[in-house]
């Protein structure tokens, strides 16, 4: 047997280069290995466990499947490794009733240090790159000030989630096109589960691959909430204790490779700004704001959960961009901010223009008075942003107080922020952090100090408005009841648990809820102007013999089409590879997973159901 070249598309990011057949399982070729059920478990792990434990099993399945090779020799990979993750990520195997996979048995396939053995997830903790050592006796709330690779990235994250094991937890919601994990590090008092009416916040950065001040802001601000949550600080308890934070500092990981070649200090405006596919993520994203338009002129039309259209799956869309809607349906966001670079400024939507022609055009939505507030938020804490110096960067906003209507400054289709607000229940705005794009490390420290109170202030902000509970008489919550405001042509829904946020600005509001088969509420309700937590309004909504308008039930039940090309996306597949889809599970006894192996004619992975 000799070392070859690795030609497995779900290892092509191994720490090594060269392995060996046949493998541990004696399969002798690229073709058995590809066609087996072990390297398509390992291929549709991030999709079925919701990216939990990855890409570290990944890559330890291809430390079996595809194993290290040096002159002409096989390397084992770690048994101690092995240990540590099963301990790990056994709950998450448990939680979809799949038993532990036989090829990653730890005595049988792995080898002690005594051996000679390899850590295959020596990569995720950015041991590829050499790191500055260290002193151990810093304190806990050092954080390093510097610009971060990928691997350094996702070391960092993984290092902070393990030191507060208890509110943390990173998990991925897909791959790039290049392979990488698109990493979030989320902060809960119950990391991996929504809870009932806590409501949940994301930050997006590194959109634009060149522009990488958002990633380090929220590489930063994860270590922040970390350490101080540990020293006892109220005010980051409180937010921790109360919220489910998910930070994705790097949704454009190809792109900034491309950027960090350049260096630091190089204020580029083109080179690594789209992804390895050559696509503007932040032009990616379905119009959904020409239909909002259409709809705005037909009374009762809403403004609100508007379908993906056919003719959008017709262009070129990034897997990046699939990987943020997937995630957008699996999590009911409440509120969100994209970070970027190249101005100082807080838009908020709509940011394509009313008029197609119009290149700056005051374009609000609905929730327009709500949108300049959450702008405000930031902008206000900013202590750059709310100068009222005008020879500064930023100064074309000072009149404005830091903030204007994204279509005002410049008209664009595609966005990111106004898929949010059309699609699903999130209002997210943009919030242009610096003139420089990529700015040298030593002026991030400065950076941080001006943005670390304007992320926290604007995080707290998802408490605003009111939320509650929706369910029927007998105390069984329902899924997907629209929440409406009378005035406002923008209804929310309930998640699975019945909860629901809607954030609103101080003032009285007519709130009502109906949901299909139901009769509708309706309460009166007065949000003080000094209340800074959401009032809590529950509806409990009575059956009804005959349901009036049958398009308004069939929206309301089927809220995303089951033939809807996103559905059937598997975020965590290899880019360029067929996605692993089934038919219905042969048996009723089957769990929801087995279709995914329904290729497979022989050798279906029995040994993957529990006894």
């Amino acid at each position: 047997a000799k070392c070859v070249d690795i030609a497995l598309s779900s290892c092509t990011d191994v720490a090594y280069t060269q392995m060996i057949y046949p493998n541990f399982l004696d399969q002798k070729s690229r073709e058995v290995i590809e066609y087996s059920s072990e390297y398509i478990l390992i291929s549709v792990l991030h999709n079925l466990l919701q990216g939990e434990c990855n890409p570290d099993l990944r890559l330890l399945g291809c430390s079996v499947l595809a194993p290290q090779c040096e002159k002409d020799k096989v390397i084992k990979p770690c048994r101690h490794v092995c240990e540590n993750l099963k301990k790990n990520c056994l709950p998450a195997f448990d939680a979809i009733d799949m038993a532990w996979p036989y090829f990653l048995d730890c005595d049988r396939f792995f080898a002690g240090e005594e051996e000679g053995c390899f850590d295959p997830l020596a990569k995720l903790r950015g041991e590829v790159d050499v790191e500055e050592d260290l002193p151990p006796d810093l304190p806990a709330t050092f954080i390093q000030f510097k610009h971060h690779s990928y691997s350094q990235m996702v070391s960092t994250l993984k290092k902070t989630a393990s030191k507060c094991s208890h509110i943390a937890t990173t998990y991925s919601i897909g791959r790039s096109f290049e392979g990488k994990d698109l990493f979030v590090i989320e902060f809960s008092t119950k990391p991996g589960h929504h809870e009932l009416l806590k409501p949940e916040f994301k930050y997006v950065g590194n959109m634009h691959g060149n522009e990488v001040v958002g990633k380090e802001l929220l590489i930063y601000l994860a270590q922040y909430l970390c350490s101080e949550y540990l020293l006892g600080n109220p005010r980051i308890q409180t937010l921790i204790n109360n919220t489910r934070i998910h930070l994705l500092p790097s949704l454009n990981p190809d792109g900034y490779e491309l950027a960090a070649e350049e260096g630091a200090g190089y204020n580029g405006w083109v080179i690594g700004r789209q992804t390895a596919q050559n696509l503007d993520l932040n032009r990616n994203f379905p119009d959904l704001t020409s239909e909002a338009y259409r709809r705005a002129g037909i009374r009762g039309a809403r403004l609100d959960h508007i379908p993906i259209p056919q003719s959008y799956w017709w262009g070129k869309v990034a897997p990046e961009t699939k990987a943020v809607m997937k995630w957008l349906r699996s999590i009911p966001f409440v509120l969100s901010a994209s970070l970027h670079g190249g101005e100082l400024v807080v838009t908020y939507p709509y940011d394509y223009s009313r008029h197609p022609m119009e290149e700056k055009m005051f374009s609000p939505t609905p929730d327009e008075k709500m949108f300049k507030m959450l702008a405000k938020a930031y902008a206000d804490a900013h202590p750059v942003i709310s100068d009222r110096s005008e020879l500064r960067c930023g100064g074309n906003f000072v009149k404005r107080g830091g903030i204007i209507n994204g279509a005002e400054w410049y008209s664009f289709t595609g966005g990111m922020a106004d898929f949010n607000y059309l699609h699903t229940n999130c209002f997210e705005v943009t919030v242009e952090v610096g003139c420089e794009k990529f700015p040298l490390e030593e002026e991030l420290f400065t950076i941080w100090h001006e943005n670390r109170d304007a992320l926290l202030n604007y995080m707290e902000m998802v408490h605003r408005g009111i939320k509650g509970i929706v369910s029927d008489k007998f105390g069984n919550p329902i899924k997907n009841a629209r929440i409406s405001v009378r005035g406002i042509q923008h209804d929310v829904t309930t998640a699975a648990d019945g909860d629901y946020w809607r954030l609103l600005p101080p003032g009285t509001y007519i709130i009502s809820a109906q949901a299909a088969g139901y009769s509708r509420v309706m309460k009166r309700v007065t949000l003080p102007a000094k209340m800074k937590r959401a009032g809590r309004v529950d509806f409990v909504l009575r059956p009804v013999e005959a349901w009036p308008n049958k398009l308004l039930r069939r929206s309301m039940e089927d809220m995303y089409d089951p033939n809807d090309p996103l559905e059937l996306f598997d975020p965590h597949a290899q880019n360029g590879q067929p996605e692993a889809r089934g038919g219905s599970p042969p048996g009723r006894e089957k769990p929801w997973w087995w279709s995914y192996f329904s290729s497979l004619d022989l050798h279906k992975p029995l040994w993957l159901l529990k006894q």
